[in-house]
């Protein structure tokens, strides 16, 4: 670490780690921006003061405390996939908690839970829950994701509808606190420390290690899609009203995963049932949907159909790849169907607009099931109505992204808020927008934001743990 014997901070944060400074890096360290600070979304500059990368909890509580003392910012950071650079806090000068030394992994074979290691990455996770045992738990389908955000802040994927979030799976975390103790937190134990975790994590703590309950794996899997590579705007609203139709069925299977995704190539319905093609087939699936370039892959290998959702979502955004790019999002509810004539205007609005890049998508994601069945306060989650979400999407392959670019993502968002006046319209805390401002929290958690400004009050008075949308304390 560059000035790490000229100021305090950087004294502390030396003696922080044991005093190896191979686990530290500032501005002064080179290529500090390219190979530490590693910002997701390239439009958003932001230099912490240092990155550290501690490997024990012990260490983890002596750089907050290092942070409290000197008046620092602190975030963690797990896969670095936040959306507006949050892991790296999205302002200049905090101070980031790289969590990439947290590997720990164990299952027991009684009860499977595993415990895992807070800087686990989702493909990882995924392999040593099938290697030890054939398990999995829910979650995303981008393998570069870290669990240590992704589980804190909701953590939604293709099995979700069956199993609940990524959150959902938790059971026990241990956690460095703003006040530098490390604790275990649960139902049972500090339980509105837990609470808060399971929703909005970075904003109460460090977690360096998470147990989670586990399912055994489905034993063989369908992977549909259905494809309309061409056809005009109509052609596309149609098929959006008939998925939409399906979705909100209300006794439609658990098992049953789909997303409607646009591009500039076309439309697409894709998806995962959990079970065999004759349950699949019994659906009736593509005599719901429009069935042109219709294709259904049978899996029975657990890995192969998780690895598959990765190289789907590698076609749309390149998974990890760092770039200019911006995003919006919307939860609807079951009461929040865009109606068929606002379909129409929607898809009429994309067709015309000129969106100021080709790399853009659309992806509308199911969710509901047994992500539903928990009640809305029961965990900071704020989007337990949420039927499915819209995730709108584009990048700028050769600089910043433009107002034409960005003037695409509000304008569509604004066909539907339009088509649905009165309904509160939430959006992802995991589709981090900027643009939301001081509105995001509520946006993000909804009706449990006073009582997590509550719990800042009580365990974060100083706001150590910050992000320009993280929860606030309550004013007293």
């Amino acid at each position: 670490m560059g000035n790490s014997g000229s100021t305090a901070i950087g004294k502390c944060l030396v003696d922080a780690v044991g005093g190896d400074k191979a686990l530290l890096a500032d501005k002064q360290t080179p290529l500090f921006q390219l190979a530490h600070v590693k910002p997701y979304n390239l439009d958003i500059s932001v230099e912490p003061a240092a990155v550290t990368y501690p490997k024990s909890a012990e260490h983890v509580a002596a750089i907050v405390k290092c942070a409290a003392d000197n008046d620092f910012k602190v975030q963690p950071r797990g896969g670095g996939h936040s959306y507006a650079n949050y892991g790296i806090g999205g302002e200049s000068g905090v101070i980031v908690v790289d969590l990439k030394n947290f590997q720990q992994f164990s299952i027991d074979k009684n009860t499977w839970q595993a415990t895992i290691g807070a800087g686990s990455l989702l493909g990882d996770v995924t392999k040593r829950l099938h290697d030890n045992g054939k398990r999995a738990m829910a979650h995303g389908t981008c393998p570069q994701v870290g669990i240590g955000g992704h589980a804190t802040i909701g953590g939604l994927g293709p099995s979700s509808r069956m199993w609940g979030s990524a959150l959902d799976h938790v059971q026990e975390v241990q956690v460095v606190l703003a006040n530098s103790s490390i604790v275990k937190a649960s139902e049972k134990e500090n339980s509105d420390v837990f609470w808060a975790l399971k929703g909005a994590g970075a904003s109460f703590g460090i977690i360096t290690e998470f147990k989670v309950r586990t399912q055994a794996e489905p034993g063989e899997s369908v992977l549909y899609s259905y494809g309309l590579q061409v056809g005009n705007a109509q052609a596309k609203a149609d098929a959006f009203k008939k998925w939409q139709a399906l979705i909100s069925d209300p006794d439609l299977s658990r098992k049953f995963a789909s997303q409607f995704i646009v591009t500039e190539l076309g439309a697409i319905i894709t998806g995962t049932y959990f079970g065999s093609q004759q349950e699949f087939d019994s659906l009736n699936i593509s005599s719901r949907l429009p069935h042109k370039d219709e294709s259904v892959i049978v899996l029975k290998d657990w890995l192969g159909v998780v690895g598959h959702w990765a190289e789907d979502l590698a076609l749309e955004i390149g998974g990890g790849i760092q770039s200019n790019f911006y995003a919006k999002s919307v939860a609807y509810t079951k009461d929040d169907l865009i109606p068929d004539a606002d379909v129409d205007k929607l898809f009429s609005y994309i067709e015309k607009t000129d969106k100021g890049t080709p790399l853009w998508f659309v992806i509308w994601d199911l969710e509901g099931g047994a992500i539903n069945d928990v009640a809305p306060d029961a965990t900071a989650y704020g989007h337990r109505d949420a039927l499915f979400y819209h995730q709108a999407y584009a990048v700028n392959l050769v600089g910043k992204v433009n107002s034409k670019i960005r003037n695409f993502l509000t304008g569509f968002n604004k066909v539907i808020t339009d088509a649905l006046p009165g309904h509160d319209l939430g959006a992802y805390a995991g589709y981090v927008d900027p643009a939301l401002g001081d509105k995001g929290a509520e946006a993000y958690w909804r009706g449990n934001l006073p009582r997590l400004q509550k719990i800042k009050a009580a365990v974060d008075p100083k706001d150590i743990f910050h992000n320009p949308q993280s929860v606030r304390p309550a004013k007293s």
